[in-house]
């Protein structure tokens, strides 16, 4: 008896397993999709939204997002502020849904002291937006880096192919959201910084 629950159990949780796969996938494969079909193109954007002391830094420069390299799991989106070419958004597939990433590096190439957090989507999220909440390692960071406000980070991306596509970040009490306009490529902005050996 005993061992007929145990198979039951193990059955039943593999059934969830399976649906919640089949739930979550099609919306997030529409998602990346809808953001990989301008790989190898440039956007100019503006901030929309922002509520926070330092927020010159994306009024007064020109902010460009490229969709750089693309394959068939992983998206690197380097954001472009001004003459500072340290940021670049890496979404990934993970098999449980997707991850943000931030990748800052230094002029030099090498890791910047606040470099790789981010988060993990939690559910389906649609195929026009997805949201990451920040995960363990970012918290971690966070906290070593003395930013506990930041624990309660969410990052969301939205894209409306042929309108526009926008990245927010969102904690009580802060909000910055920059929206590009997919209407009109612009020219190709320099390499990213430590992404030399990747052309």
């Amino acid at each position: 008896m005993v061992k007929q629950l145990a198979v039951s159990f193990a059955l039943a949780a593999c059934s969830c397993q399976l649906f919640a796969q089949q739930v979550s996938v099609p919306a997030q494969d529409q998602f990346f999709d809808n953001i990989a079909r301008y790989c190898g193109q440039a956007f100019e954007g503006r901030v929309t939204e922002a509520n926070f002391t330092g927020v010159e830094t994306f009024t007064e420069n020109r902010l460009v997002m490229h969709v750089r390299h693309c394959s068939d799991n992983r998206l690197e989106i380097p954001f472009h502020v001004g003459n500072d070419h340290s940021r670049t958004w890496i979404l990934t597939k993970t098999g449980s849904g997707i991850q943000l990433k931030h990748d800052h590096r230094t002029k030099e190439g090498v890791p910047d002291n606040a470099t790789m957090y981010g988060g993990h989507t939690v559910n389906a999220g649609w195929p026009h937006a997805q949201s990451f909440p920040a995960d363990d390692f970012s918290k971690h960071d966070f906290i070593r880096r003395r930013q506990p406000q930041s624990l309660w980070n969410t990052w969301h991306m939205y894209i409306y192919p042929g309108e526009f596509f926008a990245y927010r970040l969102t904690r009580e009490g802060r909000e910055l959201r920059v929206d590009f306009d997919l209407t009109k490529p612009v020219d190709l902005p320099p390499t990213p910084w430590g992404y030399e050996d990747t052309e």
